[in-house]
Order: C-alpha cells, then sequence, then structure tokens
C-alpha cells in the first residue's frame, strides 16, 4: 500500500535551503533511495534524522562497515548462542526461530508502519554492497531459508543513504537512486545553524566566531578542515569558559576541539608565527 505523499521542509533544529528539499521530495515522490554526498560535518546523517521527525517516523540506523554485506541487513542466524544454549540447557533450541535476528534492513520490511531507514557511510563496504543493497530494497522481500519464513514489507521505507566519497560507486547504483550534494554551509547560513544550537548567545560573539572559524578552515594546507558539528562544540567551549571575543580576536582558544590532526596544528602556529593568522 502506498503512503499518502508529505512534503519536507526540515524542522526547527535542522535547517534546509531549497535544492536540499526538493531532492528530499523528489525521491519521497519516486520512492527512490537518497543517496547523499558531502564532506564531514555537513549534516547528512542528521538529515535522516530530520526527515524521521518531519514525517512522523521511526528510525533505523545502519551503520555500514568494511565486512557488511546486504545479507546482514535482511537477518542474521545466531548459531553460537543456540551452541550456548544447547550446551547449558538454556532456552528452547528446537525452536529455530528463537536464534533469527533480524537486521537494519530486515526490521524496517518485517514492520507494520513506514520507516525512515538510514544506509550510512555505504562507500565503506566492498564494491559489490550498493547493488546487492538495492536489489534487495527493490524486492521488497526476503526468505528465512533456515526456517522457511517470508518477510514481506507492507509499507516501502523511506531509505536515506550517506558516502563520504572514499571510493567510487557503481553506475548501475548511481542510477537507482536520486542524488544530492550537500555543500558547506556559507557564512549566514551558518550563523543561523549556530544560533539554533546556542539560542541565547549574543550575536556579536557568534559573528567573531563564525568569522574566525571560516579564516582556519581557508588556511592553505589544512589535511582536515573543521566541520560544523566542532564549530557548535567550540562555542559551547567558549561560553563554558567565559572567553570573550577579545581573545580569539588575535588566536583561537582551544584549539584542540577545532584540529584534530598534529600537522594542522603546526600548521597553524606557523602561519601565526610568520604573521598569516589575521595579519
Amino acid at each position: 500500500m502506498q503512503s499518502p505523499f508529505r512534503r519536507f521542509s526540515g524542522t526547527p533544529n535542522y535547517l534546509t535551503n531549497d535544492s536540499l528539499e526538493a531532492a528530499v521530495n523528489c525521491a519521497l515522490a519516486l520512492e527512490r533511495p537518497l543517496l547523499v554526498k558531502g564532506e564531514p560535518g555537513t549534516g547528512k546523517t542528521l538529515l535522516a534524522q530530520a526527515i524521521a521527525e518531519s514525517l512522523q517516523l521511526s528510525l533505523i540506523h545502519w551503520p555500514v562497515k568494511s565486512t557488511t554485506r546486504a545479507q546482514d541487513g535482511l537477518y542474521v542466524y545466531d548459531t553460537v548462542q543456540r551452541l550456548y544454549d544447547a550446551r547449558f540447557g538454556d532456552g528452547d533450541v528446537k525452536d529455530i526461530r528463537h536464534y533469527i535476528k533480524l537486521g537494519p534492513l530486515g526490521r524496517s520490511f518485517a514492520g507494520s508502519e513506514r520507516v525512515v531507514l538510514l544506509i550510512d557511510e555505504v562507500d565503506k563496504a566492498d564494491i559489490e554492497f550498493p547493488n546487492d543493497l538495492l536489489h534487495e530494497i527493490d524486492r521488497m522481500r526476503f526468505h528465512i531459508t533456515e526456517t522457511g519464513d517470508e518477510v514481506v514489507a507492507s509499507e516501502r521505507p523511506v531509505v536515506i543513504i550517506t558516502s563520504n566519497n572514499e571510493k567510487e560507486l557503481p553506475d548501475a547504483f548511481l542510477r537507482r537512486t536520486v542524488f544530492h550534494f550537500i555543500d558547506f554551509p556559507d557564512v549566514e547560513l551558518m550563523k543561523r545553524i549556530v544560533r539554533v544550537h546556542h539560542p541565547k548567545l549574543e550575536n556579536e560573539l557568534i559573528d567573531q566566531a563564525v568569522v574566525a572559524f571560516y579564516e582556519l578552515r581557508e588556511m592553505p594546507r589544512l589535511r582536515k578542515r573543521p566541520s560544523t558539528s566542532e564549530l557548535i562544540d567550540w562555542i559551547s567551549v567558549l561560553k563554558q569558559s567565559g572567553v570573550g571575543k577579545e581573545r580569539f580576536v588575535k588566536e583561537l582558544p582551544f584549539l584542540g576541539v577545532l584540529l584534530k590532526k598534529e600537522q594542522d596544528v603546526e600548521t597553524y602556529r606557523a602561519a601565526k608565527k610568520g604573521g598569516g593568522w589575521r595579519a
């Protein structure tokens, strides 16, 4: 049964723009997975949470690892637990169904209500995983070999797939998804995002912190530029420690919140020493 179409327009805690909303609503209308790319900290994972909140649906999170297979997302047969119970006399080992554990994809099919399924960092898995994954999503049903049962989805899940561009994804996979690249926020949007997380912070402090943050991101030779989440954390530390704008006009206190690589810290210190930082 097809669910009534409901549009996504962001949430009070997740700010969007027209292009992102259009991509999400296109995926909802076509009932296709939405593939979201962007540098870390641009809100790819949080987007799925916002969609679930906006559509009033439950969220199932499937973090992908290098060893993940599409079959793992459907179900696993816990033979180790069954052997343990057989040895120590716990549980009904005769009923195999007790040892069938549905995976994230299986749970998104088995429920009676529609859910949002977040498949996080799909590019970490083997090259065959993306195509195998969409094959299972297209079928909307699967057999449990050990019991002979068939799980048939009554509602197609809203599927959000994130990628950090660690490897190329197959063309066949890309053709079957709706794609959106989340650009890093510009200065004005970043200020709005900060105000969502720090609503009581004075505007002048936000302005100074955001300007310093972008000047740091624009430094050459940084291996890992600080992300939105690191800016939010940094401002929290500034606020809790009582550091005013006077101190970070010429320096960046609590630099370890923003820069996470030793080489980047040295790059900043060298630039500061040479007069290249806010000269």
